[in-house]
This record gives C-alpha cells, structure tokens and sequence, in this order.
C-alpha cells in the first residue's frame, strides 16, 4: 500500500505564506509526477502546480509568480511554496503522485487526505 501523508496548512492573513509538505510512502518502487490540487467549497477540483521526475514544473496562471512546486527524490516529497496568499487561495488543498509500486510494478494516482488552506482578509 502507498499513503501520501500532508502536512502545512493552516490559518494565514493574505498576504502571508505558508508551506505545505507531502511525504509519499510504502511499497513504491518510482515516483513519476507529483502536484498539488485544490478544491473550493462548492467548485471542482483544480490543479495547483506538478512538478515530473526530472523537475520539470508547470502551474496554473492563478497562482505563477506566488507558488513554487519542489521535490526531494530521495524522500519522495512534494513541497509547495505559497507566499502572497490571497483570500481566493482559501481551499482544501490535495497531494497527488503517479506512483509504480512493488511486487505488481503497476502504475496508479494517488491522493492525499487533503489539508486546509485559509486565507484572512
């Protein structure tokens, strides 16, 4: 089994920054993409940032400039930089990561629980 366990949320003033982490674990065997989602009450879920193997990184344009997508292959972690957050930032925000695990070497998506992001203004 793989879990994604998230850390980082909380409350913040906009404005401000915070830094979320993801920490991929158990029977992996490679990790592909990681990224970030977020969803909003009553909105679908929307991509925040990915980052490849490579660190290849792409984001949505709401967030370029403010948000920075980083990786540490040999923790398999995922982090997101969030600075000059603004209230429309304020979601529940999920880990996601394209993961081959061992002793199948099949490839799935895996999903975090999701942490809270709220932004004061």
């Amino acid at each position: 089994q793989v879990q994604l366990v998230e850390s980082g949320g909380g409350l913040v003033q906009a404005g401000g920054s915070l830094r979320l982490s993801c920490a991929a674990s158990g029977s992996i065997f490679s990790i592909n993409a990681m990224g970030w989602y977020r969803q909003a009450p009553g909105q679908q879920r929307e991509l925040v940032a990915t980052i490849t193997s490579g660190g290849s990184t792409n984001y949505a344009d709401s967030v370029k400039g403010r948000f920075t997508i980083s990786r540490d292959n040999f923790k398999n972690t995922v982090y997101l930089q969030m600075n000059s957050l603004k209230p429309e930032d304020t979601a529940v925000y999920y880990c996601n990561a394209f993961i081959q695990v061992v002793p199948t070497m099949r490839w799935s998506d895996y999903w975090g629980q999701g942490t809270q992001v709220t932004v004061s203004s």
